[in-house]
């Protein structure tokens, strides 16, 4: 079959062009998240850059975590608000795959971090006197720069995989932004290729990275759980919670997304879809600095040396 010219091919975002007014109050409540997503991850990575106290490899994956949140939300919000108050709700071709293979490559990068940094963890508690050594500063840039290759080199493949598609009908995607089954299923032509490798990437950068964060913890609680002091139990636990939290709330909704009931309601499978999208990056600066002396101290110590300058 003889493909169409890319230029030539458009998308049409449905979202919720049904309902205009949910619209508006969803570009209202999006611009708000997003900026908090901007202002919250740019403090963090900029924090964990200018204070030499965060130049630990917690905060490094942690900065490499906000700036890849940053990445994955500007992706596709920005188009999203636009789209939320225009009446034409078109997307090219081109623009409608760098929005896929970019959130994508995002998406299996921040699977692979939060298993790296799981490792960090593991290492920090359950051996400590090694920690500097095994956790220096050039194997944690091997393994942050292991997690990008691996997020980019999955979302190249299925990119190529799907662009080779002919699409010659109604290319409606039922969504808000482009999303790489939905792309795939607009095909006029089999698209089983396609759809054993996306299986397979789920497989491989969601449930590969989770085994191995559960593994790393039940060696930690292993650990912490032979610590005679209940402070020192407590210390460690602490030094945990943040990124236990930021799994569950990651893999919680994905889980949800995957194991709910079908429902017929396609606008609520939809918010819930935006909701893993923006909700959790907007959570992840939040959760890391809520109860994080650290990050603190360094804000404190950021915002004197404003002050300072603004007076000279």
């Amino acid at each position: 079959m003889q493909r169409t010219n890319w230029t030539e091919i458009e998308f049409i975002l449905k979202g919720l062009s049904e309902y205009p007014r949910a619209e508006k109050v969803l570009f209202a409540t999006c611009l708000v998240m997003y900026l908090v997503i901007l202002l919250g991850n740019s403090t963090l990575v900029l924090l964990t850059l200018l204070d030499s106290r965060l130049h630990t490899p917690m905060y490094f994956f942690l900065g490499n975590l906000s700036f890849l949140d940053i990445w994955y939300t500007t992706s596709f919000i920005p188009s999203m608000l636009i789209h939320f108050l225009s009446k034409k709700k078109s997307i090219s071709f081109p623009r409608c795959v760098v929005q896929m293979s970019v959130s994508y490559a995002m998406g299996s990068t921040e699977c692979v971090l939060l298993a790296v940094m799981a490792y960090d963890r593991y290492v920090a508690i359950c051996n400590p006197l090694r920690y500097p050594i095994i956790m220096g500063k050039a194997i944690c840039i091997q393994m942050a720069a292991l997690s990008w290759g691996l997020g980019l080199l999955n979302s190249l493949t299925e990119t190529i995989l799907a662009i080779r598609l002919p699409f010659c009908g109604n290319n409606v995607i039922n969504h808000f932004v482009c999303e790489i089954l939905a792309f795939v299923k607009l095909a006029c032509t089999d698209i089983s290729l396609n759809e054993i490798t996306i299986m397979l990437g789920n497989v491989i950068f969601l449930f590969s990275p989770l085994l191995l964060i559960c593994i790393s913890y039940v060696f930690i609680l292993s650990t912490v759980l032979r610590i005679s002091s209940a402070e020192g139990r407590k210390k460690a636990f602490s030094t945990c919670s943040a990124h236990i939290t930021v799994v569950t709330v990651f893999y919680g909704t994905i889980l949800f997304m995957y194991m709910k009931p079908k429902s017929k309601d396609s606008a609520f499978n939809k918010l819930i879809a935006l909701f893993y999208g923006i909700v959790t990056p907007m959570l992840n600066p939040i959760i890391y600095s809520l109860r994080n002396t650290e990050v603190h101290g360094a804000m404190r110590k950021l915002m004197t040396r404003y002050w300072f300058w603004r007076k000279q």
